[in-house]
């Protein structure tokens, strides 16, 4: 599409001022082709509402749908928003009754992520609810296709928190995933953390970005200042995959998808030395010797490789019309050139 007749922006992007049309900003009639992550403990009521009302799809994040957190979390969204906003869960953690009470307050979407979301698939399109799947793997995404999902996040292995073991970076993983899922608008995430990532999503095909680490240092993040505070003085080199922290903490997380994070001591303790911790139970109990003492924090500092670029802990509204303004920047930037 043209842009005041001087370039030609990606294919299904229609650039005006200001904003981003695509086939994902059209589908919910939100202004700006960003989706928040839903992030567990994270991405609370007022984060998703925020960032709803700067223009994005505020999701929040349920992990596997507690009563008590869908109680608390989802009136900070009614409070806070008139815009579209949705909600997310962890598809191996949650039960068929936790997805339908969340439906009963009429999130214009749901999305399921990590886990066969055969079960729920049917129920959230009877809802009226859009069904958005996270994929890791091109079977995830033929899964994805098959069971009529109405958008795809391709999450490539940059992402913070969880993700495939053996995935595939975000740069080659999008652009195969859109060509698979072909009208199906598809949403790139990992590694995104500023509006040029936002533009480099768009211009592999993708009809916008789902970003997790980059809204964990905003004002309305559900996390505590130590946590804010790593993230912002985070750099890339310091985060790594693995599985010892889940083993550590008990976690019931699935073997295969690890997850990014922070450095921790308990990670250069154990490196490469998995089996063995999980088979340690006086390790694991030390483990929550050291969290009850402070010693380590209570959780992980999830953190993706784009952890460089965060620098600040600005409101999440601003901070989306700021990502919006940049990736317009950056494409009529590509475009000049």
């Amino acid at each position: 599409m043209e842009r005041h007749g001087r370039f030609r922006a990606p294919t299904g992007v229609m650039m005006t001022a200001m904003a981003l049309a695509t086939a994902f900003t059209k589908l919910f009639g939100v202004r700006h082709p960003i989706a928040l992550a839903p992030m567990g403990r994270s991405a609370g009521g007022a984060l998703t509402a925020a960032v709803s009302r700067g223009g994005g799809l505020g999701l929040l994040g349920a992990e596997a749908g507690s009563p008590d957190w869908l109680a608390r979390e989802l009136p900070l969204i009614a409070s806070g928003t008139d815009s579209p906003w949705g909600i997310g869960f962890l598809t191996w953690a949650v039960d068929v009754a936790a997805v339908e009470r969340a439906l009963e307050h009429r999130p214009r979407a749901v999305m399921l992520s990590f886990g066969d979301p055969s079960p729920f698939a049917e129920r959230v399109r009877r809802a009226g609810a859009k069904l958005i799947l996270q994929v890791t793997d091109l079977e995830e995404a033929r899964q994805a296709v098959d069971l009529g999902a109405d958008v795809i996040v391709a999450q490539g292995t940059e992402s913070g928190g969880h993700g495939a073991e053996r995935g595939r970076s975000t740069l080659p993983f999008v652009p195969v995933v859109v060509d698979l899922a072909g009208p199906v608008p598809v949403l790139a995430a990992g590694g995104i953390a500023d509006g040029r990532g936002v533009a480099a999503a768009l211009a592999l095909g993708a009809a916008g970005a789902v970003i997790g680490t980059r809204f964990q240092a905003t004002a309305e993040a559900l996390v505590d200042p130590l946590t804010a505070a790593a993230i912002v003085e985070g750099r890339a080199e310091e985060t790594e995959r693995s599985r010892v922290l889940d083993i550590a903490r008990g976690s019931r997380w699935p073997s295969r998808y690890t997850a990014r994070t922070l450095g921790h001591r308990y990670l250069d303790q154990w490196r490469g030395r998995e089996a063995e911790l999980a088979a340690d139970a006086q390790a694991l109990r030390d483990y929550q010797s050291d969290v009850a003492r402070g010693d380590v924090p209570p959780f992980p500092v999830w953190a993706g490789e784009a952890v460089d670029l965060i620098t600040d802990r600005p409101p999440a509204a601003d901070l989306v019309a700021a990502l919006a303004e940049q990736a317009e920047n950056a494409l009529a930037r590509a475009g000049r050139g």
